[in-house]
């Protein structure tokens, strides 16, 4: 198998991921700071999408963090395919989350402060930015493994 830096079993991948945890839980935080976003339907898909993505980033980091402890990569096309697909379909889950809270806040901010106040747009669109760096990290991480799929064909 190729090593390619950034796949899932290296201190990269390690690396990707807790960043990947530190954001989506920041986002999630960030989010549920008001109850009152549970009346938007984008803020409750921004939120459930980083419930998802959060505990499947620790469970992700927790593997590379023993494979490189074990040096020992995982060499199966099912595992590695399994999370390429995971992290794909998660990053554009979480891309369109951030991207619907972005315009949302700012469609709320826009009607003269009088749905959303100044403190309440700012954690959203906090938010909404920490969702958009999850969403990079988990294409990057999805894009590393995608580029190591095919050498375990051989």
């Amino acid at each position: 198998m190729e090593h390619v830096p950034g796949s899932f079993g290296t201190s990269a991948s390690f690396a990707l991921r807790f960043g990947q945890t530190i954001f989506s839980a920041a986002s999630l935080i960030f989010m549920c700071f008001d109850f009152d976003f549970y009346d938007f339907t984008t803020f409750c898909y921004l939120a459930m999408v980083m419930a998802i993505v959060t505990p499947w980033s620790i469970l992700l980091a927790l593997t590379d963090t023993y494979s490189v402890l074990v040096k020992l990569l995982p060499q199966e096309l099912r595992v590695l395919s399994i999370v390429f697909a995971g992290d794909f379909v998660l990053s554009f889950l979480s891309l369109g989350g951030a991207c619907a809270v972005a315009s949302a806040t700012e469609l709320l901010a826009s009607a003269d402060g009088k749905i959303c106040d100044g403190s309440l747009c700012i954690q959203y669109q906090v938010s909404a930015a920490l969702a958009f760096l999850c969403w990079f990290l988990l294409l990057a991480s999805a894009l590393f493994n995608f580029w190591s799929l095919p050498s375990l064909y051989y």
